[in-house]
């Protein structure tokens, strides 16, 4: 299985915004593009799905940024890519308007690989972001030494 850029930077920007324990300060989009080394552009769009999903605030103006939305133990990491993911398509066969496979309706593949998914997705329904970031002292150092 493998994740999209897409996905990928939304779990990074929640990382990010899960390191500060101050709900009153606000992160932007650039301080987290350079904090990555990734494109603005990429994450504005990026953001726009968080905060349309309910994931993270947006607050608009001259002293604007983002942050959480959520208690980081609230958003659960099966969900967040399940969300931001296009597809599941791992084979042909798993998209039934674009499957011309000969062997597709006997092929036992199919099943294992769907198998596969499943556990997969099951792995990420167990995690929660405040997981993946009980280290935030060691993250925000690793962010701070890149301003």
């Amino acid at each position: 299985m493998r994740l999209t850029n897409y996905t990928d930077y939304s779990l990074r920007v929640l990382i990010y915004l899960s390191t500060t324990t101050d709900t009153s300060k606000l992160s932007n989009i650039k301080e987290i593009a350079h904090a990555y080394g990734i494109s603005k552009n990429h994450l504005m769009k990026v953001i726009y799905q968080l905060g349309k999903n309910g994931y993270i605030e947006t607050i608009r103006g001259r002293n604007g940024g983002i942050r959480l939305a959520l208690d980081p133990s609230q958003i659960n990491i099966g969900e967040v890519v399940r969300k931001t993911e296009e597809d599941f398509h791992l084979v042909e066969c798993f998209d039934p308007e674009n499957n011309h496979c000969v062997i597709s309706p006997v092929c036992g593949l199919r099943h294992v690989l769907n198998s596969a998914l499943q556990a997969y997705l099951s792995v990420l329904d167990e995690v929660t972001l405040d997981d993946i970031s009980k280290n935030r002292p060691a993250l925000t150092d690793l962010f701070q030494s890149t301003k």
